[in-house]
């Protein structure tokens, strides 16, 4: 075959997609991990800084559970001195924390000081969301700004002038004042956490349910509160993990019947008397079990790293 006929011959064929090209062999060097080219690239100096920063993180998580587990074991130790191990274990001292600690009417106190403090900031908080995430009025980051401000100050600094003026209209050491001052940096917690949270649902759902006839107290039932619930859920359950571990606020303003758990463990290592300390540790054991629970609970409907996950637009087709 001449070259000219088999020039015609490629054409014909590339025209009638007979024209198949093969593939260039790949070098393995091409197709090589790309982790391990970059650690390639790594000089000494970075995998040393790593070194450094994975057994800083070790050395502080295994203290983390040392401490932990000696708490715990103590809690439960007959006697503990000298010794590897407590000499025997026993669920004495639990017994005697409730009773000598009053752990009772401090577990109820709590959760009245924690359901009126997330119920009141969900009320509250919620409908002061959705005024910040639809409505445009100028002030409105300044706004923003003076409701995050109690997040961003240490609360002792506006706590001692707070609780004096709740002891000044009366309002010091009863159930209401230890609500009112919770209730201070958890009302912006939950503006916070719901205004992105309502900012990315479609405001033309409310148009639309306009168009049909809804009214206000429908379109909230049946359009909007089925959105939110999600939102209202993680902010309830941060706000009460919040509210259990507030220590300064209610230190403050708490008397001697509106102490809640984390209040009455403090005066338990700090008040005059001689306790044993193994009841003191079985005191700190209730208190962080029931954290932990809740904690645990929080992280069921919350992701640690994002609390709210923003919709993403599908893509428009050209």
């Amino acid at each position: 075959m001449s070259g000219t006929d088999k020039h015609l011959a490629g054409t014909l064929a590339a025209q009638n997609g007979d024209f198949m090209t093969t593939p260039s062999p790949v070098s393995p060097a091409a197709v090589a991990n790309p982790a391990r080219r970059k650690m390639r690239r790594e000089g000494p100096g970075s995998r040393l800084w790593r070194a450094l920063v994975w057994g800083a993180m070790i050395f502080f998580l295994v203290n983390v559970g040392l401490m932990i587990a000696t708490v715990t074991m103590n809690s439960f130790a007959t006697r503990w001195f000298g010794t590897p191990l407590p000499e025997g274990f026993t669920l004495h001292w639990y017994a005697q924390a409730w009773q000598d600690f009053q752990l009772a009417q401090v577990l109820w106190v709590t959760v009245e000081v924690v359901g009126a403090v997330v119920l009141l900031s969900i009320a509250l908080g919620v409908p002061a969301a959705y005024a910040l995430a639809r409505v445009q009025f100028p002030g409105k980051r300044l706004a923003m700004l003076v409701f995050l401000l109690p997040m961003m100050v240490p609360p002792v600094t506006y706590g001692i002038p707070m609780a004096t003026v709740l002891y000044k209209v009366g309002l010091g050491g009863t159930l209401t004042g230890v609500i009112l001052a919770n209730l201070v940096p958890s009302l912006p917690f939950v503006i916070l956490v719901m205004t992105p949270f309502i900012e990315q649902i479609d405001p033309n759902l409310e148009a639309a349910a306009r168009i049909f006839g809804a009214n206000t107290q429908k379109y909230f039932r049946h359009v909007l509160l089925p959105l939110l619930v999600p939102g209202i859920l993680a902010a309830g359950l941060l706000t009460l993990v919040r509210t259990i571990g507030m220590f300064e606020l209610t230190f403050f303003t708490a008397g001697p019947d509106t102490q809640t758990l984390v209040v009455a463990l403090y005066y338990a290592v700090f008040s005059t008397g001689v306790r044993a300390p193994q009841s003191i540790d079985a005191m700190a054991m209730i208190y962080m079990a029931i954290t932990l629970l809740w904690v645990l609970i929080a992280l069921q409907f919350v992701s640690p790293t994002q609390l709210v996950s923003r919709v993403k637009e599908a893509p428009k087709d050209a």
